[in-house]
This record gives C-alpha cells, structure tokens and sequence, in this order.
C-alpha cells in the first residue's frame, strides 16, 4: 500500500476530490491510504501563524520554515533530508521542481509513503528545499494560486500506476507517454458520425494489422501535437 500524506493551509480542498473513479476504488482495495493534513496543526503561536513577510522586502508572503520541518518529523520521523526512510519521499509542489512526467510518476509509485507539501503565496522558505524535502516538483511550466491542484495531480497520476489499480494490467502501458509517444487516436460506436468514419482497419479484426497502424498512428499524432517529445525518444 502507498501512503499519501498531503500537508496543506487548505485541507478541505482534499475532502471530495479523491471520492471518484480509480483513486476511490485504490482506497477501498487498501492499494492507497490519502489523508491530507492541515499545516497550522504544527504551529506552536496562539494565532497558529504559517506565514511571515520575506526577508528583503517584496510582495505577498512567504510559508515558514519551523512548522514545514515539525510537519515532516511527525509524518516521517525525518528532520533533514538525509534522515528521510529509503521507503519515504518528501515532495515539496513549486513552479522551480523538475517537471512532473509519467516517468516520475512511475518512480514515486515505487516508494511506501509520499509526503507532499503545499506551497502557497510567494513560496516557501527555501530551507525546506535545501535541507528538507527529497524532491521538488512542478507539473507546468505556469504559476498556480497553491500547491494543492498540483498535489491532487500527483495523486491520481501515481495512484493509477499501482499494481490492481486499474482494470487491466496493460491500460497504463498502452497509454500516452507509456513509451515516449502520444496514445494512439482511439474510436468506439458508431463507425460513421456525420461523414466522420472510424479507421475501416480497426473494424476488421486483424490484430497485427491494428497494432501495427496503432503504433503509427501514435507516431503522426505526437508529430502533430507534440514534436518536442520526439527529441528525446528512440522514435527519430
């Protein structure tokens, strides 16, 4: 089973959106445990203050250091990144993280318990990136109001790549990014929708013939849609 422990201001952002689809089928399985965690519940002020003006001036504020650690000690037992358990990884979500890809999906689902932070407002106290967290993780090159959508992200993506999560072993293999490609364009009932028409060689029931054009098709598609993908991919 793989624990997701999300640490956040908001909490209740978290109190439906796993209750659907794959992730609520993990959870009743006990393929997934979720519990997100409000992050004031580690304060030690009257007021339980998670924030403070940025050292320098500027705009906005910025999460504090002390209560991001105490959160991490509690979930982990961990209070460096050096003392995290080789089972656990310590996700902080921000715009400055290595890009979110099934491939690091894959790699987070092989680990027993996830920690992920939730940013907010201006960002983080840096010392959590430079002595606390495991991994720093962005899912677009684009700035989000907090953590938290980003956080549900990681969830659903790694959630889907555990073993019983889905219905058929192979659906998250034959799947976009699976192989560094786009999915293959796929087509159900009706065969012909006002003058559109499915593929006739799907119709035909020749598997080699459909897997062939299937593999080729995922080709033209990341062509056309994602040519960037195809740079770092064998299928140049």
């Amino acid at each position: 089973m793989l624990r997701f422990d999300i640490v956040s201001i908001f909490p209740d952002y978290f109190r439906e959106i796993f209750d659907f689809g794959i992730v609520r089928r993990a959870r009743e399985a006990g393929l997934a445990e979720i519990e997100a965690h409000d992050l004031r519940r580690w304060t030690t002020d009257r007021h339980h203050v998670v924030d403070d003006r940025p050292f320098g001036g500027g705009d906005g504020m910025v999460l504090k250091v002390e209560p991001i650690f105490a959160a991490v000690e509690s979930l982990t037992g961990a209070t460096s990144r050096e003392s995290v358990p080789p089972s656990v990884r310590v996700v902080l979500l921000s715009p400055q993280g290595r890009r979110f890809t099934q491939e690091v999906a894959a790699e987070l689902a092989g680990y027993a318990q996830l920690v992920l932070i939730c940013g907010r407002y201006e960002g983080v106290d840096e010392r959590v990136a430079e002595a606390l967290v495991t991994d720093e993780i962005s899912i677009g090159d684009y700035v989000l109001s907090g953590g938290e959508p980003a956080a549900a992200v990681l969830v659903d993506a790694i959630v889907r790549l555990l073993p019983g999560a889905l219905g058929s072993e192979t659906s998250s293999v034959n799947e976009s990014f699976s192989d560094g490609l786009l999915d293959c364009p796929q087509y159900t009932r009706p065969p012909e929708f006002h003058g559109l028409q499915a593929p006739e060689i799907l119709l035909q029931g020749n598997h080699a013939a459909i897997a062939r054009w299937r593999s080729e098709a995922a080709l033209e598609k990341t062509k056309r849609n994602r040519p960037d993908l195809l740079k770092s991919t064998k299928h140049l």
